[in-house]
């Protein structure tokens, strides 16, 4: 599969305090991890147009946003939440990330086959239409989501989100657009306390797979075989999008799954498989979670070379 990997430099501007689990030693350590792998190509990201979070977002929540960044000026920081907390450059990341989710999803359609992986923060499958939270500004992959039905015209797209936390705010998107599938595997109980089975969305486009606390790898590729799998061959959307968070891994510190790198590797092989069985081999991942940087690392990097290859 060609593999492109779309990185936004403009990460390292989203300054956050110190202790803050979601730093930009994160970006860093992806960066590192995904440099000299075989058989990919880098882009780098463009901003996107603030006219292009309006396909997800309300008018308020985006100025909500651009105004608290320009209030922080050079050197401060304000909290839109006690989590999630914005330095004066943190739209020009924001809208970085939004950009290269859309480059992603402009380089698959252009190409008509692909995998990309975008290396971003912040992360976004919690910012819902009206609300930041959980460390995420703007919903990255929602909003390429969007610009792949409404700008390239497609008829379905699929989100699968191995975070470890429940995208609360991408299966925003799929309550409100029967186009879209919204798939999640994650543990439950843990934040934002949404993803129970029976949120099932408009007519079943929502599945949630919450597991325990302790759940392993071998549980967590049953639960997707079993899950995820048939809901994306039952759809057959024309494009999958990953909301690919790391922090299911063992080592995370916020979370309580066991998967180690190996789990994510198998992950982008099926994920891959499934593209190219009924989404014309269109495969686009955004990073989410992960806060052991070394574990993001090769965790991130398993999971491109398993793309590569497929």
């Amino acid at each position: 599969m060609k593999t492109t990997l779309i990185d936004s430099p403009a990460s390292l501007a989203h300054r956050l305090p110190d202790g803050h689990p979601e730093h930009d030693g994160r970006y860093t350590a992806v960066r590192e991890a995904l440099a000299g792998i075989a058989g990919t190509v880098w882009a780098e990201a463009g901003q996107a147009p603030v006219e292009a979070l309006a396909r997800f977002h309300t008018v308020e929540h985006v100025d909500r946003v651009l105004t608290a960044c320009a209030e922080a000026g050079v050197e401060g920081f304000v909290g839109l939440d006690p989590d999630t907390i914005v330095c004066g450059q943190s739209a020009r990341a924001a809208l970085s990330a939004v950009g290269g989710a859309i480059a992603g999803v402009d380089t698959v359609m252009r190409d008509g086959e692909g995998a990309v992986f975008l290396l971003a923060r912040p992360p976004g499958h919690h910012a819902e239409p009206d609300r930041p939270m959980g460390f995420c500004l703007f919903n990255t992959i929602a909003i390429a989501a969007m610009h792949a039905l409404e700008v390239h015209g497609l008829p379905s797209v699929a989100i699968v989100d191995i975070d470890v936390h429940h995208g609360n705010g991408s299966q925003c998107l799929a309550e409100r657009d029967e186009r879209v599938l919204f798939a999640s595997l994650h543990q439950s109980p843990l934040y934002p306390g949404t993803g129970h089975r029976g949120e099932t969305g408009l007519g079943g486009n929502v599945v949630n797979v919450p597991l325990p606390d302790g759940t392993d790898g071998a549980a967590w590729r049953a639960a997707f075989e079993a899950e995820i799998v048939p809901a994306l061959r039952k759809t057959q959307p024309a494009l999958i999008l990953v909301s690919a968070g790391f922090d299911a891994h063992a080592d995370d510190p916020l979370g309580g799954l066991g998967l180690v790198d190996e789990d994510y590797a198998w992950a982008a092989e099926r994920l891959a498989a499934l593209a190219s069985e009924f989404a014309h081999s269109r495969l686009v991942s955004v990073l989410e979670g992960g806060y052991d940087c070394p574990a993001l690392g090769r965790s991130a990097a398993a999971f491109v070379r398993a793309l590569a290859r497929a």
